[in-house]
């Protein structure tokens, strides 16, 4: 019974997948440091939200709605809350889920030991490691008068977020862009 019990074990481990890095969730928005969220953005809060559009699409929405001609499209996008400019910058984040799949490892690693062969096996032992893009648009707002308006003690950070989800809501609704120049 036990060498039953341990190979079920053993056949449950083999088959499992580890997961190394899990990318975050987020149902609707964040807001969080960029360089919390991801080491390559600023320090400034950032309004982040999961995009299910493919690569380029919020771009083309900034480029289209706002009518920049495909300039100066990622950073100082001007837009207008109550007679005051505002500014913001947009980044389009990577963050990968990555699983180690235990089977092929296990199967590369033993190939390798009896082969007595340094070399990577991976394309005989299948993928070891399991990679998932998962896509994030990361936006920072400023202004004249202020570094951060998306910080907690910014005058101006509740009409900033409503039109930041506002925003949202419009881009990830909006399939035909052309179509936001005559909402405005």
């Amino acid at each position: 019974m036990r060498h039953i019990l341990s190979i079920l074990c053993l056949v449950l481990i083999i088959q499992s997948c580890v997961p190394i890095r899990v990318a975050p969730t987020i149902r609707d928005y964040k807001l969080q440091k960029g360089k919390k969220f991801k080491r390559s953005l600023s320090k400034r809060t950032m309004f982040i939200f999961e995009d299910p559009k493919d690569a380029n699409h919020f771009y083309n929405y900034v480029n289209t709605k706002f009518q920049l001609g495909d300039e100066n499209v990622y950073d100082d996008v001007p837009f207008l809350i109550d007679d005051e400019y505002y500014f913001f910058a947009f980044y389009e984040v990577d963050i990968p889920t990555k699983i180690l799949n235990l089977a092929p490892a296990i199967f590369s690693a033993t190939l390798n030991a009896a082969l007595d062969s340094e070399d990577d096996l991976d394309d005989v032992g299948g993928e070891d490691i399991l990679r998932t893009d998962n896509w994030y648009i990361a936006i920072e707002v400023y202004s004249d008068k202020e570094k951060d308006c998306l910080h907690e003690d910014s005058f101006s950070r509740e009409p900033v977020l409503n039109y930041l989800r506002t925003l949202k809501k419009e881009y990830l609704t909006t399939h035909n862009y052309n179509e936001t120049i005559f909402k405005n």
